[in-house]
């Protein structure tokens, strides 16, 4: 069975992005990117909502991102190799290969997904997250903690759910960033 994976770039007090929106005290450094894209290449299917889709298409549309550098080449290539599955009421067209909309949450058909998956699915947006740790879907939590504070924004993790994690993994980057992956349940 595969599992369901969430993983995010939060603030030490836990936000993805700030008051205003913005995300970019959360861009990885080479060293971090690296790790991400090799933990990325387990992913055989992103489960995105619609605003966390619509930033991830540059990885396909914006050539400029991958030829950044080798490291950015490759997670565009991971990316677009992956199946993407879009759950909006308002998307009307994709813009990127290997994706499809889903109108609405439905967990069986994610339970069903994941029994008959061949590589892991990850789970991307924190409110989509959210629908799934509610429906007590989510198996593992790759969070990687900046050194920033934000004071306020979106929150990563869903509010009233309580789950037990066990902590199956942790590193620290050079730029202060930290990494911790956890198992749900």
């Amino acid at each position: 069975m595969a599992r369901l994976i969430y993983s995010a770039i939060l603030s030490l007090d836990g936000y993805i992005e700030d008051a205003d929106g913005g995300f970019d005290w959360a861009m990885p450094d080479e060293e971090t990117h690296q790790f991400i894209n090799d933990l990325e290449r387990a992913a055989g299917t992103y489960l995105y909502g619609r605003r966390m889709y619509e930033m991830m298409t540059a990885w396909e549309t914006d050539l400029s991102l991958a030829a950044e550098s080798p490291i950015t080449r490759d997670f565009a290539e991971i990316w677009q190799a992956a199946e993407k599955i879009v759950y909006s009421k308002t998307l009307q067209t994709v813009v990127t290969r290997k994706t499809r909309i889903e109108r609405n949450f439905d967990a069986e058909a994610i339970r069903r997904l994941k029994a008959t998956a061949e590589r892991d699915l990850a789970i991307g947006g924190s409110e989509l997250a959210a629908q799934a740790f509610r429906s007590e879907l989510i198996d593992e939590c790759q969070l990687f903690l900046a050194p920033i504070l934000v004071g306020g924004g979106k929150p990563a993790l869903p509010k009233q759910v309580r789950l037990e994690l066990t902590l199956l993994e942790e590193r620290r980057f050079g730029n202060g960033m930290v990494y911790l992956r956890y198992q749900v349940g």
